[in-house]
């Protein structure tokens, strides 16, 4: 869960969680927030000190009272006594603005770690003999010429790989493909993907070199 009243900021982490494989949540109140925490507690909590409604170090001491999900706090202000009444409320860590969005990520990878939770599945599960790719459960209705692609891209997370490169991929399953052809599928597989996990958007775009798959 993302509770920061900064759409943009709040966008920026939700993007960064999502390439990471989590499933953000965006609020931008402490008010609404407590309530969601209450009936469905996420598995950590990024916190704003400074929200509209009910502040940062209000929610997170009111979310103590009956929860230990772990609480990133994050916030503009610098000086000592914030981060101590930050921790002291029951925050497990804190971030000062600006911060970078890949410390953010690790720093949840450790405290999830050191909570006991799992690291997050992969975001694709391939079914090789099946030909047959899930999203977070969901199958996908894919061409032969899509499955190539999307499998290429997915065991090969964090790297861009080149349109040749995935036209050889496709070739390698005898399949007709063309550089032009790469794209259109590209732009397939992404409303596919929207379509079982609305807000999901893994395959990036790398101008001039081709494309990346964060999963």
């Amino acid at each position: 869960m993302i509770v920061e009243d900064e759409p943009e900021l709040a966008a920026v982490i939700a993007d960064y969680a999502r390439a990471a494989a989590y499933v953000p949540t965006v609020f931008g109140d402490g008010v609404a927030a407590l309530a969601a925490i209450r009936s469905e507690p996420p598995a950590l909590v990024v916190l704003d000190l400074m929200l509209p409604g009910l502040d940062g170090l209000s929610l997170c001491r009111a979310v103590r009272a009956f929860s230990d999900v772990p609480i990133v706090m994050v916030t503009a202000r610098v000086e000592e006594i914030d981060r101590l009444l930050g921790l002291e409320s029951g925050a497990d860590d804190y971030l000062c603005k600006p911060f970078s969005p890949r410390e953010l990520m690790a720093r949840i990878k450790v405290i999830l770690r050191r909570t006991g939770n799992t690291a997050p599945p992969p975001l694709f599960a391939l079914d090789q003999h099946a030909r047959r790719i899930s999203v977070r459960g969901h199958a996908l209705d894919l061409t032969p010429s899509e499955y190539a692609i999307l499998a290429a891209l997915a065991r090969h997370p964090g790297q861009v790989l080149s349109r040749a490169r995935l036209l050889d991929a496709a070739h390698a399953d005898h399949l007709d493909a063309t550089d032009r052809a790469i794209d259109s599928h590209i732009k397939n597989l992404r409303r596919k993907i929207e379509a079982v996990a609305p807000g999901l958007e893994p395959i990036r775009s790398i101008y001039g070199l081709g494309y990346r798959c964060d999963c």
